[in-house]
């Protein structure tokens, strides 16, 4: 069977249960497409074929035995290089942490492997995963295969752009403040936040305590083609870990919401302008096509929605302050302009703030609580411009410009939510999408609406490096 790199992970794995294809068939043509793909795009920094092409031997010799079929068997599967994979340094996109090898997994990639994924390679990221833009001094620029002057997004940059050109059917990312949903805006893919603490995420690599935005608001998440397979990702991810305190035993399908559900249309969340007329279009679009399928759609905005987008910062920038040094220190080019801008931008936020930041976080929440039992969605834009431009962040205005375009993708790790990227189409050659996000734990409302959104815009990917 010709080009199975081309097969989202739900069908990959159903040829595999039903022998229609080997998993060593699969993997062997993933890393062919790799090997094809990836010079134009340095999306892979670490390219597994070995490792991989073993495990899909050991995969088809269970099958062969009659050992139960795990339900992603044979998918093939990228990883971020933020994430503990053992034999596999954690770098981080960081010079200096070139030489840090894990010797075990993180959880979450224990539970990928567990559910039958393959992985084929470790994705790139911004340094120290900070920022929208994928570039590093160690591994170099990752470009958006839709278009090379546009970023492919950050920090999961990598991910994405891998997973767009058919390398692996699932990324793994990572989400603080977009960092899963961004990039797969920017690459027109399906991007999941999950719930905080619905995902079981530690680094054996890491010393030191967690930071307190960190374990906050960073969870990890699946960039994929489909959302049937960000669904599938997100039942493999979830198992839990005592190694995170943070994982919640919940079920992956909520109790039954009042149907039709009415969904909360927001175009301009914070009422601060800037939102691109093809980004405006698309939220209008999905919300005709949600209609359709039955949804009762309402311009209206859930309870300060500023307020909430204004917390990240105050959440955020003790830590970030605290990060400087290191920054300074170990940081490229890129990330140290980052940082010096936040702390330019965000000077007035610091670790004195955090106390009263997170009762205010607490009031917000119980408000969005009581919102979401009447309208248990809000259709929003992933970001409110179209993919940015290589070297737009350059001072402050185009920092300030930068975060206000990515007031929504703030707003949901501020309150722990789950939310979903996922595209509606093409602009201007550009991929563009929208955003849905639910109350907590309801990762099924979002998947269910984005299925009939993908149902109408169709699915664009895998593409060829452009």
């Amino acid at each position: 069977m010709a080009q199975l790199w081309k097969f989202d992970g739900v069908e990959t794995a159903a040829l595999v249960r039903t022998k229609q294809v080997s998993v060593r068939e699969v993997i062997a043509d993933t890393l062919e497409r790799l090997d094809e793909a990836n010079p134009a795009i340095n999306a892979v920094t670490l390219a597994l074929h070995e490792e991989a092409l073993a495990a899909a031997d050991e995969a088809d010799r269970a099958l062969a035995r009659g050992d139960a079929v795990r339900p992603l068997s044979g998918v093939p599967a990228t990883t971020k290089v933020n994430a503990d994979q053992a034999g596999c340094p954690t770098d981080d996109g960081v010079v200096a942490y070139k030489s840090r090898m894990a010797s075990r997994d993180n959880p979450l990639i224990a539970n990928m492997r567990a559910s039958g994924m393959i992985i084929v390679g470790r994705t790139n990221v911004p340094a120290f995963s900070i920022g929208w833009f994928t570039d590093n001094d160690l591994h170099g620029q990752t470009l958006n295969p839709w278009n090379k002057d546009r970023t492919c997004g950050g920090s999961s940059g990598g991910a994405a752009s891998a997973t767009a050109v058919g390398i692996g059917a699932i990324g793994q990312g990572s989400d603080i403040a977009g960092s899963v949903r961004f990039p797969a805006y920017c690459c027109g893919l399906v991007g999941l936040r999950p719930t905080y603490g619905r995902i079981p995420r530690f680094n054996f690599t890491t010393t030191g305590r967690r930071k307190v935005s960190s374990a906050l608001m960073s969870v990890p998440g699946p960039l994929t083609r489909t959302v049937r397979d960000a669904r599938a990702a997100l039942a493999a991810m979830s198992v839990g870990s005592p190694y995170d305190n943070r994982w919640v035993d919940v079920p992956l399908e909520g109790p039954p919401v009042k149907k039709p559900i009415r969904v909360a249309m927001v175009i301009d969340p914070a009422g601060r302008g800037g939102v691109a007329p093809e980004v405006a279009e698309a939220i209008r679009q999905a919300a005709g096509w949600l209609t359709d399928a039955g949804y009762i759609v309402e311009e209206i905005a859930p309870p300060e929605f500023g307020a909430v987008i204004d917390l990240w910062p105050r959440l955020a920038m003790g830590d970030t302050i605290g990060d400087a040094a290191s920054v300074a220190k170990y940081g490229d080019d890129a990330t140290r302009t980052w940082v010096g801008l936040c702390l330019e931008v965000f000077s007035g936020c610091g670790p004195e703030d955090m106390v009263e930041a997170m009762v205010e976080r607490d009031r917000l929440l119980g408000l969005w609580q009581l919102f979401f039992e009447q309208r248990p969605l809000i259709l929003t834009h992933s970001c409110a411009e179209p993919p940015f431009r290589l070297g737009r962040l350059v001072d402050v205005p185009s920092f300030q410009d930068v975060m206000r375009a990515q007031s929504t993708e703030l707003a949901v790790p501020v309150l722990g939510l789950p939310s979903i990227a996922v595209p509606t189409g093409v602009a201007n050659g550009l991929p563009i999408g929208v955003q849905l996000i639910a109350g907590r734990y309801r990762e099924d409302l979002c998947l269910e609406a984005a299925a009939e959104i993908e149902a109408r815009a169709g699915v664009r990917t895998p593409i060829d490096p452009r």
